[in-house]
Protein backbone atom coordinates (compact mmCIF):
# COMPACT_ATOMS: atom_id res chain seq x y z
CA UNK A 1 0.00 0.00 0.00
CA UNK A 2 0.87 3.27 -0.71
CA UNK A 3 -0.55 6.97 -1.09
CA UNK A 4 -1.69 8.67 -4.43
CA UNK A 5 1.19 10.59 -5.89
CA UNK A 6 -0.43 13.76 -6.72
CA UNK A 7 2.55 14.18 -9.79
CA UNK A 8 2.11 10.50 -11.08
CA UNK A 9 4.04 10.09 -14.15
CA UNK A 10 1.36 10.58 -17.12
CA UNK A 11 -0.28 14.28 -15.85
CA UNK A 12 0.46 16.96 -17.37
CA UNK A 13 -1.37 20.21 -17.94
CA UNK A 14 -4.02 19.41 -19.66
CA UNK A 15 -4.59 15.47 -18.27
CA UNK A 16 -4.20 16.00 -14.31
CA UNK A 17 -5.97 16.67 -10.53
CA UNK A 18 -7.28 19.82 -10.02
CA UNK A 19 -7.77 19.34 -6.10
CA UNK A 20 -9.28 15.65 -6.14
CA UNK A 21 -10.92 15.65 -9.65
CA UNK A 22 -8.94 14.60 -13.16
CA UNK A 23 -9.35 16.92 -15.89
CA UNK A 24 -9.26 16.75 -19.15
CA UNK A 25 -9.26 19.12 -22.09
CA UNK A 26 -10.46 21.49 -19.39
CA UNK A 27 -13.27 19.48 -18.41
CA UNK A 28 -14.00 17.10 -15.34
CA UNK A 29 -13.81 13.60 -16.41
CA UNK A 30 -16.50 13.02 -13.63
CA UNK A 31 -18.41 15.15 -16.23
CA UNK A 32 -18.12 13.77 -19.25
CA UNK A 33 -18.68 10.29 -18.04
CA UNK A 34 -22.13 11.57 -16.58
CA UNK A 35 -22.78 13.31 -20.01
CA UNK A 36 -21.78 10.65 -22.48
CA UNK A 37 -21.83 7.70 -20.23
CA UNK A 38 -19.49 4.40 -20.91
CA UNK A 39 -17.76 3.31 -22.71
CA UNK A 40 -16.74 6.44 -24.31
CA UNK A 41 -13.96 7.51 -25.80
CA UNK A 42 -13.13 10.69 -25.59
CA UNK A 43 -10.39 12.66 -27.98
CA UNK A 44 -8.71 16.43 -27.20
CA UNK A 45 -8.63 18.50 -30.70
CA UNK A 46 -6.05 20.87 -28.63
CA UNK A 47 -3.69 18.14 -27.85
CA UNK A 48 -3.95 16.63 -31.22
CA UNK A 49 -3.51 20.40 -32.92
CA UNK A 50 -0.16 20.45 -30.27
CA UNK A 51 1.14 17.23 -31.37
CA UNK A 52 1.29 17.70 -34.92
CA UNK A 53 3.02 21.29 -33.95
CA UNK A 54 5.17 19.74 -32.87
CA UNK A 55 6.10 17.42 -35.00
CA UNK A 56 6.12 20.13 -37.59
CA UNK A 57 8.55 22.08 -35.64
CA UNK A 58 10.87 19.00 -35.27
CA UNK A 59 11.06 18.78 -39.10
CA UNK A 60 11.67 22.34 -38.91
CA UNK A 61 14.38 22.10 -36.71
CA UNK A 62 16.00 19.45 -38.90
CA UNK A 63 17.21 21.68 -41.33
CA UNK A 64 15.03 20.89 -44.32
CA UNK A 65 14.44 24.22 -45.22
CA UNK A 66 10.46 23.68 -46.10
CA UNK A 67 11.51 20.42 -47.85
CA UNK A 68 9.21 18.61 -45.47
CA UNK A 69 5.25 17.11 -45.04
CA UNK A 70 3.28 15.27 -42.31
CA UNK A 71 0.55 12.72 -43.46
CA UNK A 72 -1.70 11.75 -40.79
CA UNK A 73 -1.78 7.97 -40.44
CA UNK A 74 -5.51 7.75 -40.68
CA UNK A 75 -5.95 3.83 -39.55
CA UNK A 76 -4.89 5.01 -36.05
CA UNK A 77 -8.07 6.88 -35.88
CA UNK A 78 -10.43 7.30 -38.25
CA UNK A 79 -13.43 9.45 -36.41
CA UNK A 80 -15.26 11.62 -38.57
CA UNK A 81 -14.84 14.94 -36.45
CA UNK A 82 -11.62 14.14 -35.70
CA UNK A 83 -10.45 13.66 -39.59
CA UNK A 84 -12.53 16.85 -39.95
CA UNK A 85 -10.59 18.71 -37.43
CA UNK A 86 -7.37 17.66 -38.67
CA UNK A 87 -7.91 18.95 -42.47
CA UNK A 88 -9.07 22.20 -40.80
CA UNK A 89 -5.20 22.63 -39.22
CA UNK A 90 -3.79 22.18 -42.84
CA UNK A 91 -0.98 20.71 -40.89
CA UNK A 92 -0.82 17.46 -42.57
CA UNK A 93 -2.12 15.17 -45.81
CA UNK A 94 -3.21 11.72 -44.68
CA UNK A 95 -1.38 8.53 -44.79
CA UNK A 96 -4.40 5.65 -46.42
CA UNK A 97 -3.62 2.11 -46.46
CA UNK A 98 -7.30 1.21 -47.96
CA UNK A 99 -9.69 2.76 -50.82
CA UNK A 100 -12.57 2.70 -48.58
CA UNK A 101 -10.14 5.20 -46.35
CA UNK A 102 -9.31 7.31 -49.36
CA UNK A 103 -13.11 7.57 -49.91
CA UNK A 104 -13.86 8.86 -46.35
CA UNK A 105 -10.49 11.45 -45.57
CA UNK A 106 -12.00 12.77 -49.14
CA UNK A 107 -15.99 12.87 -47.12
CA UNK A 108 -13.69 14.80 -44.67
CA UNK A 109 -12.14 17.32 -46.58
CA UNK A 110 -8.95 16.36 -48.05
CA UNK A 111 -7.89 15.96 -52.03
CA UNK A 112 -6.23 13.11 -53.19
CA UNK A 113 -3.31 15.10 -53.72
CA UNK A 114 -3.23 15.24 -50.28
CA UNK A 115 -3.09 11.88 -49.65
CA UNK A 116 -0.23 9.36 -49.79
CA UNK A 117 -1.17 5.73 -50.10
CA UNK A 118 0.66 2.28 -49.15
CA UNK A 119 -0.88 -1.19 -48.22
CA UNK A 120 -0.42 -4.59 -49.33
CA UNK A 121 -1.99 -7.41 -50.97
CA UNK A 122 -4.03 -5.27 -52.89
CA UNK A 123 -6.96 -6.92 -54.93
CA UNK A 124 -7.47 -6.17 -58.63
CA UNK A 125 -10.89 -4.43 -57.34
CA UNK A 126 -8.72 -2.06 -54.87
CA UNK A 127 -6.55 -0.98 -57.68
CA UNK A 128 -9.45 -0.04 -60.04
CA UNK A 129 -10.81 2.40 -57.33
CA UNK A 130 -7.64 3.86 -56.37
CA UNK A 131 -7.02 4.55 -59.79
CA UNK A 132 -10.13 6.38 -60.37
CA UNK A 133 -8.82 9.15 -58.25
CA UNK A 134 -6.99 11.85 -59.97
CA UNK A 135 -3.58 13.18 -57.86
CA UNK A 136 -3.30 9.98 -55.65
CA UNK A 137 -0.15 8.91 -54.91
CA UNK A 138 0.78 5.33 -54.84
CA UNK A 139 3.70 4.03 -52.76
CA UNK A 140 3.85 0.47 -54.15
CA UNK A 141 4.73 -2.44 -51.83
CA UNK A 142 5.46 -5.38 -54.09
CA UNK A 143 6.60 -6.41 -57.89
CA UNK A 144 2.65 -7.13 -57.77
CA UNK A 145 1.71 -3.51 -57.11
CA UNK A 146 4.10 -1.75 -59.66
CA UNK A 147 2.67 -4.19 -62.39
CA UNK A 148 -0.78 -4.24 -61.51
CA UNK A 149 -0.37 -0.03 -60.87
CA UNK A 150 1.40 0.06 -64.14
CA UNK A 151 -1.50 -1.47 -66.28
CA UNK A 152 -3.59 1.15 -64.94
CA UNK A 153 -1.52 4.36 -64.65
CA UNK A 154 1.52 3.60 -67.14
CA UNK A 155 3.72 6.58 -67.12
CA UNK A 156 3.04 7.84 -63.77
CA UNK A 157 5.23 8.77 -60.97
CA UNK A 158 4.76 6.65 -58.19
CA UNK A 159 6.94 5.66 -54.73
CA UNK A 160 8.07 1.73 -53.76
CA UNK A 161 8.10 0.99 -50.63
CA UNK A 162 11.13 -1.13 -49.39
CA UNK A 163 12.19 -3.25 -46.99
CA UNK A 164 15.60 -2.76 -45.35
CA UNK A 165 15.32 -6.08 -43.11
CA UNK A 166 16.33 -3.79 -40.20
CA UNK A 167 13.60 -2.74 -37.89
CA UNK A 168 12.40 -0.44 -34.77
CA UNK A 169 10.10 -0.99 -31.71
CA UNK A 170 9.10 0.43 -28.37
CA UNK A 171 11.08 -1.22 -26.35
CA UNK A 172 12.22 -4.33 -28.54
CA UNK A 173 8.80 -5.62 -29.22
CA UNK A 174 8.48 -7.75 -32.16
CA UNK A 175 4.91 -7.30 -31.96
CA UNK A 176 5.21 -3.64 -33.45
CA UNK A 177 7.97 -4.67 -35.83
CA UNK A 178 7.56 -4.36 -39.61
CA UNK A 179 11.19 -5.34 -40.60
CA UNK A 180 13.74 -7.22 -39.09
CA UNK A 181 15.53 -10.97 -39.02
CA UNK A 182 12.39 -12.53 -39.95
CA UNK A 183 10.86 -11.67 -43.73
CA UNK A 184 7.93 -9.85 -43.03
CA UNK A 185 5.27 -9.18 -45.95
CA UNK A 186 5.84 -5.34 -45.84
CA UNK A 187 7.98 -3.59 -49.26
CA UNK A 188 10.46 -4.62 -51.31
CA UNK A 189 13.86 -6.62 -50.52
CA UNK A 190 17.18 -5.01 -51.26
CA UNK A 191 17.36 -8.88 -53.53
CA UNK A 192 14.31 -7.61 -55.79
CA UNK A 193 14.67 -3.73 -55.54
CA UNK A 194 16.56 -3.37 -59.30
CA UNK A 195 13.84 -5.87 -60.18
CA UNK A 196 11.58 -3.25 -59.38
CA UNK A 197 13.16 -0.40 -60.80
CA UNK A 198 13.27 -2.33 -63.80
CA UNK A 199 9.66 -3.40 -63.89
CA UNK A 200 8.51 0.28 -63.13
CA UNK A 201 10.53 0.96 -65.83
CA UNK A 202 8.70 -0.83 -68.58
CA UNK A 203 5.32 0.69 -67.53
CA UNK A 204 7.14 4.73 -68.41
CA UNK A 205 6.91 5.23 -64.43
CA UNK A 206 9.24 7.27 -62.61
CA UNK A 207 10.31 6.30 -59.33
CA UNK A 208 9.60 9.96 -57.05
CA UNK A 209 9.89 8.30 -54.07
CA UNK A 210 11.20 5.88 -51.07
CA UNK A 211 8.95 4.69 -48.71
CA UNK A 212 9.97 2.68 -45.45
CA UNK A 213 8.10 2.26 -42.55
CA UNK A 214 10.02 -0.48 -40.37
CA UNK A 215 8.28 -0.55 -36.86
CA UNK A 216 5.74 1.46 -34.34
CA UNK A 217 6.21 3.09 -30.88
CA UNK A 218 9.83 3.81 -30.94
CA UNK A 219 11.28 6.57 -27.92
CA UNK A 220 14.39 7.47 -27.23
CA UNK A 221 16.27 4.51 -26.51
CA UNK A 222 15.51 3.45 -29.85
CA UNK A 223 16.88 6.44 -31.56
CA UNK A 224 20.30 4.95 -32.35
CA UNK A 225 18.37 2.11 -33.93
CA UNK A 226 16.22 4.71 -36.21
CA UNK A 227 19.71 6.23 -36.95
CA UNK A 228 20.83 2.80 -38.25
CA UNK A 229 17.55 2.17 -40.40
CA UNK A 230 17.42 5.31 -42.28
CA UNK A 231 21.10 4.30 -43.27
CA UNK A 232 20.21 0.91 -44.52
CA UNK A 233 17.38 2.56 -46.36
CA UNK A 234 19.34 5.17 -48.22
CA UNK A 235 21.16 2.54 -49.72
CA UNK A 236 18.12 2.35 -51.64
CA UNK A 237 17.66 5.76 -52.43
CA UNK A 238 21.15 5.91 -53.68
CA UNK A 239 20.62 3.49 -57.04
CA UNK A 240 17.28 4.81 -57.76
CA UNK A 241 18.03 7.95 -59.84
CA UNK A 242 14.83 9.60 -60.20
CA UNK A 243 13.76 9.53 -56.12
CA UNK A 244 13.12 13.33 -54.96
CA UNK A 245 10.98 12.33 -51.88
CA UNK A 246 11.37 9.94 -48.72
CA UNK A 247 8.94 8.53 -46.48
CA UNK A 248 10.82 7.43 -43.11
CA UNK A 249 7.20 6.09 -41.97
CA UNK A 250 5.51 7.17 -38.27
CA UNK A 251 6.42 5.05 -35.42
CA UNK A 252 6.90 8.03 -32.76
CA UNK A 253 5.78 6.78 -30.05
CA UNK A 254 4.40 8.23 -26.77
CA UNK A 255 5.23 7.20 -22.51
CA UNK A 256 3.12 4.31 -20.90
CA UNK A 257 4.68 3.69 -18.38
CA UNK A 258 6.49 5.39 -15.17
CA UNK A 259 9.99 4.41 -16.40
CA UNK A 260 9.36 5.97 -20.00
CA UNK A 261 11.04 9.17 -21.23
CA UNK A 262 9.05 11.26 -24.09
CA UNK A 263 10.49 11.21 -27.20
CA UNK A 264 13.10 13.97 -27.36
CA UNK A 265 12.80 15.84 -30.96
CA UNK A 266 15.48 17.33 -30.35
CA UNK A 267 17.08 14.00 -30.59
CA UNK A 268 14.92 12.96 -33.32
CA UNK A 269 15.59 15.90 -35.12
CA UNK A 270 19.15 15.82 -34.97
CA UNK A 271 18.60 11.84 -36.59
CA UNK A 272 16.78 13.58 -39.77
CA UNK A 273 19.35 16.54 -40.29
CA UNK A 274 22.04 13.79 -40.14
CA UNK A 275 20.92 12.05 -43.26
CA UNK A 276 18.62 14.60 -44.65
CA UNK A 277 20.28 18.16 -44.20
CA UNK A 278 22.66 18.41 -46.93
CA UNK A 279 20.94 16.20 -49.70
CA UNK A 280 18.05 17.90 -52.36
CA UNK A 281 15.22 15.47 -51.07
CA UNK A 282 11.78 16.12 -49.38
CA UNK A 283 11.24 14.15 -46.59
CA UNK A 284 7.81 13.04 -45.36
CA UNK A 285 6.86 11.31 -42.21
CA UNK A 286 3.41 9.74 -41.11
CA UNK A 287 2.72 9.06 -37.57
CA UNK A 288 -0.71 8.55 -36.26
CA UNK A 289 -0.19 6.99 -32.92
CA UNK A 290 2.16 10.29 -31.75
CA UNK A 291 -0.60 12.21 -32.92
CA UNK A 292 -3.75 10.82 -31.53
CA UNK A 293 -2.38 8.49 -28.54
CA UNK A 294 -2.14 10.76 -26.00
CA UNK A 295 -5.06 12.75 -27.02
CA UNK A 296 -7.64 10.24 -26.05
CA UNK A 297 -9.31 8.75 -22.98
CA UNK A 298 -11.41 5.84 -22.84
CA UNK A 299 -14.17 5.97 -20.26
CA UNK A 300 -15.16 2.81 -18.56
CA UNK A 301 -18.08 2.15 -15.69
CA UNK A 302 -17.09 0.18 -12.92
CA UNK A 303 -19.43 -3.39 -12.77
CA UNK A 304 -17.58 -4.67 -9.78
CA UNK A 305 -15.05 -5.57 -7.13
CA UNK A 306 -13.93 -8.33 -5.57
CA UNK A 307 -10.84 -10.26 -4.21
CA UNK A 308 -10.66 -13.81 -6.06
CA UNK A 309 -7.68 -16.04 -4.33
CA UNK A 310 -4.61 -13.74 -4.26
CA UNK A 311 -5.88 -11.41 -6.55
CA UNK A 312 -8.04 -8.29 -6.34
CA UNK A 313 -10.23 -7.98 -9.28
CA UNK A 314 -11.86 -4.68 -11.05
CA UNK A 315 -14.27 -5.43 -13.78
CA UNK A 316 -15.38 -2.83 -15.85
CA UNK A 317 -18.17 -2.60 -18.66
CA UNK A 318 -15.92 -3.12 -21.94
CA UNK A 319 -13.33 -5.00 -23.14
CA UNK A 320 -10.36 -5.87 -24.91
CA UNK A 321 -12.56 -6.14 -28.61
CA UNK A 322 -13.05 -1.84 -28.37
CA UNK A 323 -9.45 -1.14 -27.92
CA UNK A 324 -7.28 -4.07 -28.55
CA UNK A 325 -3.81 -2.91 -28.21
CA UNK A 326 -3.02 -4.35 -24.70
CA UNK A 327 -4.21 -7.67 -25.66
CA UNK A 328 -2.79 -7.84 -29.37
CA UNK A 329 0.56 -5.34 -28.67
CA UNK A 330 1.39 -6.16 -24.63
CA UNK A 331 0.80 -2.27 -24.86
CA UNK A 332 -0.37 -0.77 -21.15
CA UNK A 333 -3.35 1.92 -20.75
CA UNK A 334 -3.00 3.01 -17.17
CA UNK A 335 -6.16 3.33 -15.35
CA UNK A 336 -6.87 6.20 -13.53
CA UNK A 337 -9.29 7.38 -10.91
CA UNK A 338 -11.64 10.25 -11.82
CA UNK A 339 -11.18 11.27 -8.34
CA UNK A 340 -9.01 10.91 -5.29
CA UNK A 341 -8.30 11.04 -1.91
CA UNK A 342 -6.11 10.97 0.76
CA UNK A 343 -5.80 6.92 1.14
CA UNK A 344 -4.09 4.01 0.38
CA UNK A 345 -3.73 2.59 -2.73
CA UNK A 346 -3.98 -1.17 -3.38
CA UNK A 347 -2.67 -3.81 -6.19
CA UNK A 348 -5.23 -4.42 -8.24
CA UNK A 349 -6.16 -6.06 -11.90
CA UNK A 350 -8.68 -4.54 -14.59
CA UNK A 351 -10.96 -6.80 -16.41
CA UNK A 352 -13.38 -6.12 -18.83
CA UNK A 353 -16.37 -8.11 -19.73
CA UNK A 354 -15.77 -10.34 -23.06
CA UNK A 355 -15.39 -14.32 -22.44
CA UNK A 356 -11.75 -14.02 -23.04
CA UNK A 357 -8.57 -15.23 -20.84
CA UNK A 358 -6.95 -12.19 -22.64
CA UNK A 359 -9.79 -9.51 -21.79
CA UNK A 360 -7.35 -7.72 -19.14
CA UNK A 361 -7.18 -4.25 -19.21
CA UNK A 362 -4.33 -3.82 -17.03
CA UNK A 363 -2.26 -6.06 -14.19
CA UNK A 364 -1.47 -4.90 -10.77
CA UNK A 365 -2.73 -1.07 -11.42
CA UNK A 366 -1.94 0.54 -8.09
CA UNK A 367 -5.74 2.13 -7.52
CA UNK A 368 -7.70 3.70 -4.46
CA UNK A 369 -10.55 1.87 -2.89
CA UNK A 370 -13.28 1.92 -5.84
CA UNK A 371 -16.24 0.98 -4.00
CA UNK A 372 -17.58 3.91 -4.21
CA UNK A 373 -16.38 5.03 -7.41
CA UNK A 374 -18.82 4.68 -10.39
CA UNK A 375 -16.04 5.24 -13.14
CA UNK A 376 -12.38 4.56 -14.29
CA UNK A 377 -10.33 6.09 -17.38
CA UNK A 378 -7.61 4.73 -19.62
CA UNK A 379 -5.29 6.59 -21.06
CA UNK A 380 -3.36 6.70 -24.54
CA UNK A 381 -6.85 5.36 -25.66
CA UNK A 382 -6.57 7.68 -28.87
CA UNK A 383 -5.15 5.87 -31.17
CA UNK A 384 -5.14 1.96 -32.51
CA UNK A 385 -8.32 1.67 -29.95
CA UNK A 386 -11.67 2.73 -31.23
CA UNK A 387 -10.22 2.17 -35.25
CA UNK A 388 -9.57 -1.62 -34.20
CA UNK A 389 -12.21 -2.44 -32.70
CA UNK A 390 -14.97 -5.43 -33.09
CA UNK A 391 -17.87 -6.47 -32.11
CA UNK A 392 -17.11 -9.88 -30.37
CA UNK A 393 -19.59 -11.19 -28.11
CA UNK A 394 -21.46 -8.48 -29.71
CA UNK A 395 -20.11 -6.23 -27.37
CA UNK A 396 -19.03 -3.55 -29.45
CA UNK A 397 -20.99 -0.77 -28.70
CA UNK A 398 -19.11 2.60 -27.94
CA UNK A 399 -19.59 6.00 -28.48
CA UNK A 400 -16.92 8.86 -29.15
CA UNK A 401 -16.20 12.62 -28.62
CA UNK A 402 -14.08 14.98 -29.66
CA UNK A 403 -13.65 17.93 -26.91
CA UNK A 404 -13.29 21.14 -28.98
Amino acid sequence: MTQFDPNAWWQREDLCYRGKQLFFAGHAVSQLADRFGTPTFVYSASRIEANLKRVRDALDGAGLDGRSSIFYAMKANRFTPLLQFIEQTGLCGIDACSPNEVKHAINCGFSPSEISFTATSLSKKDFARLAAYDGLFMDCDSLHAIRSWGELKPNSEIGLRINPAVGIGRACNDRLQYAGCSTTKFGIYREQFQQALELADEYGMKVRKIHFHTGCGYLNTELAQLDHVIGECMKFVDIAPDVQRVNIGGGLGVTHMADDQALDFERWSAVLRKHFQHRDLHVEVEPGDYICKDAGLLLLGKTFVELKRDTLFVGVDAGFNIAPEPAYYGLPFQPVPLYVDDEPLTMMTVVGNINEALDIWYENALLPDLEQHDYLALINAGAYSSAMASNHCMRGEFKEQLLI
